[in-house]
């Protein structure tokens, strides 16, 4: 650093002027005032000052420097903190120098404030006073003539410095005072004194002279620093002006010079004041103490590249966080103690600190008005989504043990915002998991795009969370809450909503080979709301499960909510972010359709028209799925060949795994309102139901299938599941056991035997009806019967109502036209007296109330008895 220290003002507001002559002695008095008889103007500025004490120069220095000047020479790497804090030096040099001008001609005065050249080689603490700190200063002095742009001072100067050699100064008394005409409350406030011991400055061009000694220096008004430790903080400290005033008792050789009252201002520019340095933070960790308390250890590294040396002792701090309250706008989380810092030259430091929160404040976890969050969620917001957070750090009022009162003065009402560095939690979830899963569907009655239209999803939540090696205290999870995407494939299908806090419970899982630890989460969810937005990807997910080839994974991007109890109580730590996958199981092959193994009883006619029958009924049925479902209402479609002949409804209904015993349905028969075509296809389905034909029918979803959510029923529409129609189990009668036949005999046919009358030629049946309490009406006959699948043995033709009643009855005997002369005639003749099997096809006009059908019957094996 290389400079003359050139004074920017005159004392006393003072005119500079190189005619005068000063007072011989004149001194400050207590107040640092000149007595009015001793007036002793300064030197004006010619040279603007810089903070590093470098004067600014049109002339370079020549390249055949000499080793001194090479010793002198500017380097930018060299402007450091110890020339801020070197200053006192700095001002003391520059007085010393303007002594000397009180004693030479101008051209002397012009030569030394060009030619001086002072740098700070050491600054270092050697211990901390109740009332200040004692400080060792070095530096170096010399007089450079090549700084010199102007012959006549140059050489005039050379000469009278040659001629003196040497200034020697008594021990001096320096103060030091802000300067600052903006801010009447700060200006010329006190920033602090230290008493300099006698020293003594070769003055011949090149030589250098050493200074190094020890002072005690006392700060001045603390209000002064803490204003600009705020403003620097903040980045809006600019330049700061410096008063140096002392009376300085000088002599060369033997030859006393007086004692003259100095004083001599000092411009630091905005520019040239040190920012904070980069630090890292070498070591944090938080850890149990006891059973109510946290303890948080932390040790900050930085480099410390000024020639500075200190013992900084130990301090104490207040952490705060930012708080919504206006009045006040800072919480205190806990007090902070620092060890003893050794702050050595061009070297790391480290900084330790230890903590220990005994209790969090209520307000911290209250939330903020006009918001949804408190203190602490927006703290670990920040924290969470790799966003430093930041605490503030104030000196305690209560400073630690050892610690000069003036120092808990100063720091006390000093805030530094410490950015803590982000910890992202991207990853800390390892796995996401649900199984077990039940689903609910929306009630009939529920509001379309409400939430209660949403279909609910229950199961159990897995999450393994990688817990920060950093936390090593206890953490149980009690209560969890999420929002997720669910996707298939990368392609979003739905949301899943857990407003509601669920209970929790976790374990920590510790790894002695990598010294990790896992957090486990398990969480019983019930109705948690899963709104469907791709109907098109739902759709293929169903198909995938009912249809395809194996298992599914559906990819979950959640955010976390958890309710974690610590020793310092319960924390809500809020938006976790969670990835994880949720495996669904399909159903192997075609076992929705085979597995269903539906049986239907307690059929009920409810309503009829001459075009619909509506119906109730009891099923059970078999649920393959690993899934159970709670449905409060749905209507599925019932097809034929492409046909719409009807539908069913169920209302609040539960079915679980495996095998559901009882469950109510409704069911509405209304071919006809799809036309002709599906009349006839609705006619041919039951024909063969009561034939004993293998019937299926398609059960299907539609857009209204679930009315407060229809893009289920939208998504699900072109799913279609074919089921064989189960047989109706009649009442026995006792007479007319199971024969054992492929064909079902006894099992629900709706012909169970007949008996020929040959004398009467009449015929009558045992019908069975499927209907267990309504009457099936037959209004017309016409039938044919034969042996042997082909052979006619006679034709019935019969156009009287008769009624069968639920359960088994008897017709009326019905006329019959017998095939005389035929193979299956006469076969029925060498029956007489016994039985034989025959076959029917019969075309029937039946009633149900005032639904009427005209249905075709094929009968075959019908045991027939004849007799006389």
């Amino acid at each position: 650093m290389t400079s003359p220290p050139s004074p920017t003002g005159s004392a006393l507001g003072q005119d500079p002027s190189p005619s005068k002559t000063p007072s011989p002695n004149p001194i400050f008095d207590d107040d640092d005032h000149i007595p009015s008889d001793e007036v002793s103007p300064l030197l004006g500025a010619t040279i603007p000052r810089r903070y590093d004490g470098v004067a600014s120069s049109s002339q370079e220095p020549s390249d055949d420097t000499n080793d001194s000047s090479k010793l002198a020479s500017t380097k930018a790497s060299r402007k450091s903190l110890a020339s801020t804090i070197a200053i006192a030096l700095l001002g003391l040099v520059s007085l010393l120098a303007i002594v000397g001008v009180f004693v030479l001609p101008h051209n002397v005065e012009s030569y030394v404030k060009q030619a001086a050249v002072l740098e700070p080689t050491n600054l270092a603490i050697e211990s901390v006073t109740s009332d200040g700190i004692r400080a060792r200063i070095g530096a170096t002095f010399q007089l450079d003539s090549r700084r010199v742009t102007e012959d006549t001072p140059r050489k005039v100067g050379t000469f009278a410095t040659w001629a003196v050699r040497k200034l020697a100064t008594a021990e001096t008394r320096l103060h030091l005072y802000y300067a600052d005409s903006t801010n009447t409350d700060l200006n010329n406030k006190l920033l602090g004194s230290l008493v300099v011991p006698p020293l003594a400055i070769n003055l011949v061009d090149g030589r250098v002279t050493h200074l190094n000694f020890i002072t005690d220096i006392v700060p001045g008004d603390a209000e002064v620093f803490r204003s600009l430790a705020n403003q620097w903080l903040h980045g809006q400290l600019g330049a700061i002006k410096v008063i140096g005033k002392a009376n300085v008792t000088v002599k060369t050789g033997a030859i006393p010079l007086g004692t003259h009252a100095v004083a001599e201002s000092l411009s630091i520019e905005a520019g040239d004041i040190p920012a904070i340095p980069k630090y890292t933070i070498s070591r944090l960790e938080f850890r149990d103490v006891g059973n109510s308390a946290v303890g948080a250890d932390v040790a900050v590294t930085a480099y410390n590249r000024h020639p500075i040396q200190a013992s900084i002792p130990s301090l104490a701090f207040d952490v705060l966080i930012p708080d919504c309250n206006p009045l006040d706008p800072y919480l205190v989380v806990s007090r902070a103690t620092t060890d003893q810092v050794l702050v050595s030259p061009s070297s790391n430091v480290t900084a330790s600190a230890h903590a220990v929160i005994h209790q969090l404040p209520k307000s911290i976890m209250r939330v903020c008005p006009k918001s949804t969050s408190s203190p602490l969620d927006e703290f670990l917001h920040h924290y969470m989504n790799g966003h430093d957070a930041t605490v503030f750090i104030r000196g305690s009022r209560t400073p630690a043990k050892g610690t000069p009162a003036w120092i808990g003065a100063l720091l006390s009402e000093l805030m530094v915002p410490v950015p803590f560095p982000s910890h992202s939690f991207d990853d800390v979830i390892k796995d996401f998991s649900l199984t077990d899963v039940d689903f609910t569907l929306p009630d009939l009655f529920a509001e379309p795009g409400s939430p209660e239209a949403d279909p609910k999803v229950s199961g159990t939540i897995h999450v393994v969370a990688a817990l920060p090696k950093q936390l090593n205290f206890d953490i149980n999870v009690t209560n969890i809450r999420a929002s997720a995407n669910v996707s298939y494939q990368s392609h979003k299908f739905g949301e899943l909503h857990l407003k509601k806090w669920h209970a929790a419970n976790s374990t920590k899982v510790h790894d002695d080979v990598t010294g990790e630890s896992d957090l486990e989460i398990y969480s019983r969810i019930k109705s948690a709301p899963l709104t469907i937005t791709d109907s098109d990807v739902f759709s293929e997910v169903i198909q995938e499960v009912l249809f395809g080839n194996g298992d599914i994974i559906l990819d979950a991007d959640a955010t976390v909510d958890v309710k974690v109890t610590t020793a310092l109580g319960e924390v809500i730590i809020r938006d976790v972010p969670a990835s994880g996958q949720i495996p669904v199981k399909n159903l192997p092959g075609d076992s929705l359709g085979k597995s269903l193994e539906p049986q239907i009883s307690e059929l009920r006619i409810i309503e009829s028209s001459s075009a619909a029958i509506t119906l109730s009924a009891v099923v059970n049925i078999t649920n393959p799925a690993p899934y159970s479902a709670s449905i409060p209402y749905i209507n599925i479609h019932l097809l034929k060949n492409g046909s719409v002949l009807g539908n069913t409804t169920l209302r609040n209904v539960n079915i679980t795994r495996g095998r559901n015993l009882n469950i109510p349905v409704s069911a509405i028969w209304a071919p006809e309102d799809a036309g002709l075509d599906a009349r006839k296809t609705g006619v041919d389905l039951i024909s063969g139901y009561l034939s004993s034909y293998n019937t299926t029918i398609t059960a299907k979803l539609h857009p209204q299938s679930i009315p407060a959510c229809p893009i289920i029923g939208q998504s699900l529409s072109n799913i279609s599941i074919n089921a064989t129609v189960p047989r109706l189990s009649a009442p026995r009668d006792g007479h007319s056991p199971d024969d054992g036949s492929k064909t079902g005999r006894g099992k629900g046919e709706f012909i169970r035997d007949a008996t020929f009358h040959l004398f009467t030629s009449t015929a009558t049946f045992t019908l069975v009806s499927p209907l267990q309490y309504d009457t099936i009406t037959l209004r017309s006959v016409n039938a044919t019967a034969f042996w042997n699948h082909t052979e006619p043995v006679g034709e019935i033709n019969y156009d009287y109502s008769f009624d069968a009643p639920p359960g088994a009855s008897t017709t009326p005997r019905l006329p019959v036209d017998w095939s005389v002369g035929s193979v299956g005639y006469n076969e029925l003749l060498g029956a007489m007296g016994g039985k034989l099997k025959l076959d029917a096809r019969a075309n029937v006009t039946v009633a149900i109330g005032a639904y009427e059908e005209t249905l075709w019957y094929v009968g075959r094996g019908i045991g027939a008895t004849v007799r006389l």
